[in-house]
C-alpha cells in the first residue's frame, strides 16, 4: 500500500430518538476517546520497535498490525510516513527537555556535561529507533532549528567548563555531540554492545578531561575476546551461553 494512500472514515452514528434508556452521544465519546488514544500510543510503540529493526522505511501494514489496529486506523492518526515520523521526532524532542532541565541545573558546567552526555547517550541506547528518526528529519525538515535552542545550553556549558580549567581546550560542542551519538549507537547492535555504553562513556569523558584532573575507575568490565565478537557477528546459541557463563564483573 502507498504511504500516500489515505483511507476513508466512516461516517458518525445518527442518533433519531433520544430516551433515558439509549446512550447519549455524550455518554460514549469518552470511551471513544479513550480507545482512539490507546490506539495511538500502541501505534507509537510498535512504530519505534520496527524503526529500531528496519529503519524509517518499515512497513507501516506491518506497525499497523503489530498494534493490533487496522491500516485505516494508522492512516488517520499518521497521513503519511513522514508524519509518523515526525510524531516520534515531537516525542523524543519532549524527552530530552527534561534531560535539559537537569543539565542547567547542574552544579558545575563539567557536571552539566557529564549529565547531558550520560543521559542523552542512555536516551539513544533506550531508543534505537532514534539514530533511523534523526536522520530521516534532517532530510524532511532540514529548516525547522527545533532542538538548537539545547545545543546553545551545551555549547555555553562547554564555554565555562573551559573556563573553569575542567575541560579539555580544543574540545568544541560539536565534539561533544558527535561523541554522545557514537556512544549511544551501541542501542543500534544490540546484544553485548548495548551493555557497555557506560563503560565506553568513561573513557569518552576521561579523554575530555584536562590531564591533571583524577581519573575515575571505569564502570563495569571489558568484553571478553570471544564476547566482543558473538556480539559483532551475531550470538550463536553456543556463543550465547559461553558469554552469559563468563559474568557480567558488575
Amino acid at each position: 500500500m502507498e504511504d500516500s494512500l489515505r483511507p476513508g472514515i466512516a461516517g458518525g452514528l445518527r442518533i433519531d430518538s433520544m430516551t433515558s434508556s439509549e446512550p447519549t452521544t455524550q455518554d460514549g465519546a469518552q470511551p471513544r476517546r479513550r480507545d482512539a488514544r490507546q490506539n495511538r500510543e500502541r501505534l507509537i510503540v510498535e512504530a519505534r520497535a520496527l524503526i529500531a529493526q528496519n529503519g524509517v522505511d518499515a512497513s507501516l501494514e506491518e506497525i499497523a498490525r503489530r498494534a493490533d489496529v487496522g491500516v485505516a486506523t494508522l492512516y488517520r492518526n499518521f497521513p503519511t510516513r513522514d508524519d509518523l515520523v515526525r510524531a516520534l521526532y515531537d516525542i523524543a524532542l519532549a524527552e530530552l527537555a527534561t534531560v535539559r532541565d537537569e543539565v542547567v541545573a547542574a552544579p558545575t558546567a563539567w557536571a552539566g556535561i557529564e549529565l547531558y552526555m550520560e543521559r542523552v547517550s542512555e536516551w539513544l541506547v533506550a531508543d534505537p529507533a532514534l539514530p533511523h528518526i534523526l536522520k530521516r528529519m534532517e532530510v524532511i525538515d532540514p529548516g525547522s532549528g527545533r532542538g538548537k535552542e539545547f545545543q546553545t545550553v551545551i555549547a555555553g556549558l562547554v564555554a565555562r567548563a573551559k573556563k573553569d580549567g575542567a575541560l579539555r581546550a580544543d574540545v568544541d560542542a560539536v565534539d561533544l555531540a558527535v561523541l554522545v551519538t557514537m556512544v549511544g549507537s551501541l542501542g543500534t547492535h544490540g546484544g553485548g554492545h548495548t551493555g557497555q555504553w557506560r563503560r565506553q562513556l568513561a573513557i569518552v569523558l576521561d579523554g575530555l578531561r584536562l590531564p591533571a584532573t583524577d581519573r575515575p575507575r571505569l564502570p563495569g568490565r571489558p568484553l571478553a575476546a570471544r564476547e566482543f565478537q558473538a556480539a559483532v557477528h551475531g550470538l550463536t546459541r553456543r556463543a550465547k551461553r559461553a558469554a552469559s557463563g563468563s559474568g557480567s564483573g558488575r
